[in-house]
């Protein structure tokens, strides 16, 4: 008799950095993690990180790709709208990001 076992996949995926210390890697935040839980890693060093940033510069500068424009005019957005927006996504009911934003916006 075949058994079929099925791979039951996390939603949550995530980049942290990490310290390696004496054969271990050790998070710089806290992670969503049970006890004993199972992960893959993929470790980019910073060295990597700025390889694929040389890439880019190479890529741009042979005309293949360009660059967003800078928003240096982008204000970041205060404590005070951080938490309204919060409390406003917790009151949501669960409701996706994209139907609130619909709603804000209106009819078209």
């Amino acid at each position: 008799m075949t058994t079929l076992r099925r791979k039951v996949r996390s939603p949550m995926s995530e980049i942290i950095t990490a310290v390696y210390s004496n054969g271990v890697l050790r998070p710089q935040n806290h992670l969503s993690l049970t006890d004993g839980q199972t992960v893959r890693l993929q470790v980019l060093t910073e060295e990597t990180e700025d390889e694929a940033e040389q890439v880019i510069q190479s890529l741009v500068a042979a005309g293949l790709v360009t660059p967003p424009p800078h928003r240096d005019d982008v204000e970041p957005v205060s404590e005070e709208a951080w938490r309204e927006l919060t409390q406003r996504l917790e009151t949501s009911g669960g409701k996706p990001l994209s139907e609130i934003i619909i709603e804000e916006r209106g009819p078209m």
